[in-house]
This record gives structure tokens, C-alpha cells and sequence, in this order.
């Protein structure tokens, strides 16, 4: 056996002359694509198309993925089309040149293999992924505002078929290694242990490919194009309209042009990829996976938990322990009520099912998660999370009676949504160690966590909190504790002022509209219903407490009549079982009164909000502040932020706007002081 060590890669050839080349990116955890490496890769490949191997296994030497993606922190550097041009031309030319070689090329997957990764393996004659739960196939590029440009969309459609090909594309989502096995992305699907035996075996007899079957090979003939194209543009539009998100009509625009011409694909989307990447929309979703990728890094404190205990199994505390348990931890879940405790197993089963899909998988889950009526998880628990009603007195009781019960070094966190911590923790005999752990509905899918610290919140406590918060998955945002937070101060006053234009007579669906052509995923009214009319009169009341804030009478009277929202059944919207939670939802109309400055009253009392919590010193900066917001709230991810969208707006414009409001529509719209320094 031979073997040479390059900066980036490790090249060794067996007794049986395959060559196996592990992929090793030096000073990182993770496997990227940069010019760097791809260039070393090209001079391997003079090397290899020298010796003539019997064939060419490419593999990751990373524990923990395989490549995944381009290295984003390229895109930063790229000034000029023509430059973009050239990054693009460098990783297709090296992709496309795995593909000529004249020997067995085979492809062995492991963990993430995303983006441009994905694109290289699509070069080689076979793909061999680990069938193990970290295995995560996709093409996630629409996601930062451009579409695969290192010749994904030219081979994809032609491995696997048109439609199969532009949903995983157009939408961004990643697949398990047995749904790519079906849809025809990798060859096989083997345990670890067998991989490298597979591969030695490939490339010993290359086994038969079956050629595409005829339904799928049509997908991308000329005449069928532009029909599914249609289909496909109709399908984006449902979801990101096209001044927002241009990424994806851009591929499909390619596509439908030259998805039967492989070179002309290649070209397009070279020209495709370093048009967009220029654009407004790629660079503000560049800036905000750089923002999320900020708040991943913010945990240093080496705290593990193994054992969580949540105490309140309504549908807040129930999401949190069945998603603590997902995340591989004993949890242990208390309430009063065992009819509570049955549906707090009952919505974990269903999530574990929608997640996990293998009965095994889900049972090895659902064990790991146990009613608690009588709280004897306390004493064992790393964490103990309290997710009962905003109530300061029943919090207080509460923490009271569990504190000589939890062990030394133990986090005490609460849920509470609004209410400050140094009002909380009063009652405790250390309120140092009271931190605010508060979770966003749905749990399973809101992936932001506000750290909440008071004054006297000790330094080690908040560490710990953010380490537990990033090993469930989630994304740690350090927030001080003033009323509301960050996220719903700053939502609160949208969500309310589009209750105040409902109940002017403004219809709910023309409401969301406004909120939806701005580009907000959702629209106030659907969202106020979606998070529970009872949490946002909670928030809303406690806020006005301190805030220039106006509960609506419209809101209270929803919720003295048992009007919650989506949980309930009904709340503006109704929700009819037989509809699955979905709403009663009808387009505006004609007749639909929709006043001149909805958008504007709704978004600039975001916009304001946003502005006082900034200078406030809610969060440490600007940045925190926007990434905060977009995965708090949703709030438009093309647009960068709130701070960053105001930046780049005329501010003085959106001052005066501001003014207009305040003569119009009252005090609540009184411009925070911070605008004038804007800028």
C-alpha cells in the first residue's frame, strides 16, 4: 500500500491498486468546498489520470459528515459577476473531470453531504451512503438565495427525474440515506461497518445500472418542460413569492429552457448562480446564516445534561420535555392532572413518529420520557425547566417548594414568556441560579431559545443554560430580563395593532395579506391564533404594566369566551377538526375594506419596537437583535433583520412615516428616540 499526504486530502493506494481518496479540510471540523482545496483536488486528479488506478473511492476523513457544502465564506469576497463566474467555472470544471476519469469512480457518504458535496458525488460513476440516522442528503442552496451551480441541477433531473429533482432542489430540504437509495440518488444504502467493503467490491465488478424508467426520462423532454414548469412556478408561489425569493423561478426558468442539454445547463447556471449571488436577496440570507452560525458558536461552557425534568404538561411544557427526550435525554414531565400527562405522551408519539418513521425508533424515544405526577424526577434532574401559566404568586409557590429538592449545580430555568426574572426569583434562597430558558410554539420547529438573565443572574448559570440550549439543537439567544424579552416585545405591538385593524372592521384575511406581501411567512392575525390568544392577552397585559402598550378589548373578549385560537378550535379564524387544525381561510374580495397604510401600521410598529430594544440594550448589538427577530418571529429572512432593513431603507423617509402615524393614530406610534441617530 501506498499512501501521500496532501494539506487537504490523504491518497492511498491498496494491494488491489484502488485509490482511496479521504477528503480531511486542515483547521476545520467540517468539510468544505473552497478554491483552495478544490484546486488541490485538481492536481490530484493530474496525478490519478496519470497512475491509472483500477478505481477511485472518495471519501470524508471528518467523523461526523462528508462534505457540506461550498465554503459560504466565499461569497463574502465576490465583487463582480465575471468573479462569480469564475469560482462557479473552477468547481464545475473539477466535478466534471471525476466524471471523465476512465476507471470506476465510487462515492462513500457519511453523515451530511449537503450543497456542493452533494454535486460532487453526482460526478462519480456510483454513490455508497451510511444507512445510519446522521446521513443527510440535499441541495440546499435556494436557502441562501441562489440554486445549485457546480452542475447539481444539470445532473440531478437526469439521474432521478424532473420532479423528484426540482422539489428537493426548489425546496432545499435534506433525505436519509434510505430515501435517496429510493429515489435513485445513491446506488446503496449499507450499515458503517460495510461501507469500504462495498466500495472495494464496486470497483472490483461495477454492477449494472438500470436506466432511468421511460415516465421519469420524460420529465425532461422538451415538450414536457414547460408544462411541469407551470406546475412548479404555481407550487413556489405558494410560498415564496417571486420578488422575494427570485432563486428558485431562476431555476426553474433553467431549466425549463435547457434540461435536455447538459452543457447549456452547466452554462446557465454559471450565469444563473453569479447573477443571484449578487443580489439583495442572496446576501441578506448569506448574512443571516452567518448570524445563525454565530449564536451556534456561543456556547463554550462544557455542561451536559442527561436528565431534564419539565414541570406543566400543557402544550408549551409537554413540546419541551418530548423534544428534550428526541434530543437522546431522560425526561421526566410533571403536572397535577394524569389526563394532561396521557396527551403530553400522546403529541410526543406523534411527533417522534412524523420524525423518526421506524416503530423501534420511536419506542427507544418514547421510553426516555415519563409522567411525573409527584415530581420525583426533581431530585435526579441536570435541569429543571417550569412551564406553568404566567402567574407570578403560582410560579413563586412553586419554585419555593422544588428548590431544597434539586441537587447542587442543578439549572433552575423558567418558560415565562414576559415576566421579569428579578420579580420571579425573589422567593428563592439562591436567586442567582433562576435563568429564563423560554421556548417559542411550536417547539419542535421554532428553532430560537431566548436566554433570559437578570442582573443578578449568576455568569455560570447563563453559560450552562446556553450550552443545554445548543445540545437540544436550538439556537441560543442571551436576552435581558425586561419585560416581554426581545422577541415578544417586539412582536407584541405588530400582533396588536392588527387586532386593533380587525376590530376596525378590517377582515383578517386582508390583515395577513399585508403582513404576507412584506414578507412575512405568516401573517399577524393566523399567528396571534397560532400561538394562543390566552399567551398573547398574557404578554399584552404584562407589558402594559411598563410599556406604552393598550390591551384591545377586541383580544380579551376572544378570550373570556374561550375563542384561544388554533388550540381551541376557533379564535379569528375557526379550525375545523375535519380540516386537521388548518383554518377557514377565504381570500379578501372585492368588497374587503383595505385601508392605504395597513402595511405600514403594522410593520413600522415592529420596526419602532425594534429600534427601543436596541438602544435599551435588550440584546449586546444590532446583529443579535435581527437574528433574534427572523428566527423569533419570522420576520422577512430576504429583508436581513429589522436594524438591517431600516439601514438600508431611507430613514429619514421611514421617520416621517412614523410622524404621519403618530398624528393619525395616536401616542402609540410616538417614534423612539433612536431614530434620529440612525445611520
Amino acid at each position: 500500500m501506498t499512501q501521500k499526504n496532501y494539506k487537504h486530502f490523504q491518497l492511498e493506494t491498496d494491494a488491489d491498486n484502488i485509490a482511496w481518496l479521504s477528503i480531511d479540510k486542515a483547521n476545520a471540523s467540517a468539510n468544505t468546498l473552497n478554491r483552495e482545496l478544490v484546486d488541490e483536488l485538481d492536481s490530484i486528479l493530474d496525478e490519478l489520470e496519470t497512475e491509472r488506478p483500477r478505481g477511485l473511492v472518495i471519501l470524508s476523513a471528518k467523523s461526523g459528515s462528508f462534505i457540506v457544502g461550498a465554503d459560504i465564506n466565499e461569497f463574502t469576497t465576490i465583487k463582480s459577476t465575471e468573479q462569480a463566474r469564475e469560482l462557479i467555472r473552477r468547481g464545475q470544471s473539477v466535478i466534471n473531470r471525476i466524471e471523465g476519469l476512465r476507471f470506476t469512480t465510487v462515492a462513500l457518504i457519511h453523515g451530511h453531504c449537503l450543497g456542493g458535496g452533494l454535486e460532487l458525488v453526482l460526478g462519480c460513476d456510483y454513490r455508497i451512503a451510511e444507512d445510519g440516522v446522521k446521513t443527510r442528503l440535499g441541495l440546499p442552496e435556494v436557502r441562501l438565495g441562489i440554486h445549485p451551480g457546480f452542475g447539481g441541477a444539470a445532473r440531478l433531473p437526469q439521474l432521478i427525474g424532473a420532479p423528484a429533482a426540482m422539489d428537493l432542489m426548489l425546496s432545499g430540504r435534506a433525505i436519509s440515506a434510505r430515501a435517496a437509495k429510493r429515489l435513485g440518488i445513491v446506488d446503496f444504502a449499507v450499515p458503517d461497518r460495510q461501507l469500504k467493503d462495498a466500495a472495494r467490491s464496486v470497483v472490483q465488478k461495477p454492477p449494472h445500472k438500470k436506466p432511468l424508467p421511460f415516465w421519469k426520462s420524460a420529465t425532461n423532454h422538451g415538450l414536457v418542460r414547460p408544462l411541469l414548469a407551470k406546475i412548479l412556478r404555481k407550487k413556489v408561489a405558494a410560498k415564496a413569492p417571486k420578488n422575494h425569493y427570485p432563486a428558485p423561478y431562476a431555476l426553474i426558468d433553467l431549466w425549463a429552457r435547457h434540461g435536455g442539454n447538459k452543457q447549456a445547463m452547466l452554462q446557465g447556471e454559471e450565469l444563473s448562480v453569479a447573477k443571484l449571488v449578487l443580489g439583495d436577496t442572496a446576501q441578506n440570507l448569506i448574512r443571516v446564516f452567518f448570524l445563525q452560525e454565530k449564536l451556534k458558536s456561543l456556547s463554550k461552557n462544557p455542561f451536559q445534561a442527561t436528565r431534564v425534568h419539565i414541570i406543566g404538561g400543557g402544550v408549551m411544557g409537554g413540546d419541551i420535555a418530548a423534544w428534550c427526550a428526541l434530543r437522546g435525554m431522560q425526561v421526566t414531565v410533571q403536572d397535577r392532572q394524569e389526563a394532561t400527562l396521557a396527551k403530553v405522551i400522546q403529541r410526543a408519539a406523534k411527533l417522534y413518529k412524523k420524525k423518526l418513521k421506524k416503530p423501534r425508533l420511536v419506542q427507544e424515544v418514547l421510553d426516555r420520557l415519563t409522567p411525573d405526577k409527584n415530581g420525583l424526577g426533581i431530585a435526579q434532574a441536570d435541569v429543571v425547566i417550569e412551564a406553568i401559566f404566567e402567574n407570578v404568586e403560582a410560579k413563586q409557590n412553586l419554585y419555593r417548594e422544588i428548590e431544597p429538592q434539586m441537587k447542587p449545580g442543578a439549572l433552575l430555568a423558567t418558560n415565562t414568556s414576559s415576566i421579569p426574572l428579578d420579580v420571579l426569583s425573589d422567593c428563592l434562597s439562591d436567586p442567582a441560579r433562576l435563568v429564563g430558558i423560554h421556548f417559542f410554539n411550536p417547539v419542535a420547529m421554532m428553532q430560537l431559545v431566548e436566554i433570559v438573565s437578570a442582573d443578578n443572574t449568576d455568569p455560570e448559570v447563563i453559560a450552562k443554560a446556553t450550552a443545554f440550549t445548543r445540545q437540544i439543537d436550538r439556537l441560543p439567544l442571551p436576552v435581558t430580563s425586561t419585560p416581554g424579552f426581545l422577541v415578544n416585545r417586539v412582536l407584541m405591538p405588530y400582533l396588536l395593532e392588527a387586532v386593533v385593524l380587525e376590530s376596525e372592521g378590517v377582515s383578517p384575511q386582508v390583515i395577513d395579506k399585508a403582513a404576507l406581501d412584506f414578507g412575512m411567512p405568516m401573517g399577524p392575525i393566523a399567528l396571534a391564533d397560532t400561538v394562543g390568544l390566552d399567551i398573547c392577552l398574557a404578554v399584552a397585559e404584562t407589558l402594559s404594566q411598563s410599556m406604552n402598550v393598550d390591551v384591545p378589548e377586541r383580544l380579551r373578549s376572544l378570550v373570556e369566551s374561550g375563542k384561544l385560537g388554533k388550540k381551541s378550535g376557533q379564535g379569528f379564524y375557526r379550525y375545523p377538526a375535519k380540516k386537521k387544525g388548518k383554518p377557514e381561510i377565504e381570500k379578501p374580495g372585492k368588497g374587503d375594506y383595505f385601508p392605504p397604510d395597513i402595511q405600514d401600521r403594522l410593520m413600522l410598529r415592529m420596526l419602532n419596537e425594534a429600534q427601543a430594544c436596541l438602544r435599551e440594550g435588550v440584546v449586546s448589538d444590532r446583529d443579535m437583535l435581527d437574528v433574534g427577530i427572523i428566527f423569533g418571529t419570522g420576520f422577512a429572512p430576504f429583508l436581513g433583520g429589522p436594524i438591517h432593513y431600516i439601514e438600508s431603507q431611507n430613514t429619514e423617509a421611514l421617520l416621517e412615516k412614523m410622524r404621519h402615524m403618530h398624528e393619525s393614530h395616536g401616542e402609540r406610534f410616538t417614534p423612539d428616540a433612536s431614530w434620529t441617530s440612525v445611520g
